[in-house]
């Protein structure tokens, strides 16, 4: 794995610019973001379209961080008025193939997680008392 440092046990260590990195680039308006510029650049108010939860702020932040990591850049157009377009970038294009993986093992695995999940939430009521304002949740 290239986002990982090799240990000499042969386990990834996940460094704090790792954790970093990946918390820039990997959270869940960015993923939308990048799904959206690997198929075309966009506008700001194309994107904010595409994603409609998103908040403006928060698509400016996204769009910032992108660009900072370098996996965005951000596009004057020679227009009148002058407009901006964001295009993803050749380093950009490089974290499609690990997402495509994550994405496949998760589509593989999905059906054990959620037997996981019932499991794990099944003996969590049976070993928490059932409580009136719990109830409700």
């Amino acid at each position: 794995m290239s986002d990982t440092a090799p240990t000499p046990t042969g386990r990834f260590e996940i460094t704090a610019p790792h954790r970093e990195l990946l918390d820039q680039v990997l959270d869940r308006w960015s993923l939308q973001v990048l799904d959206e510029l690997c198929e075309r650049p966009a506008r700001f108010s194309v994107l904010r379209r595409s994603i409609p939860a998103v908040t403006q702020k928060s698509l400016t932040a996204t769009l910032r961080r992108l660009e900072r990591n370098g996996v965005v850049e951000r596009v004057l157009l020679s227009t009148r008025p002058v407009a901006v377009e964001y295009r993803i970038t050749p380093l950009g294009k490089t974290i499609r193939p690990p997402v495509e993986a994550i994405l496949a093992w998760a589509t593989e695995y999905m059906p054990a997680i959620e037997e996981a999940r019932d499991r794990y939430d099944s003996d969590l009521g049976e070993a928490v008392p059932h409580h009136p304002m719990t109830a409700s949740r």
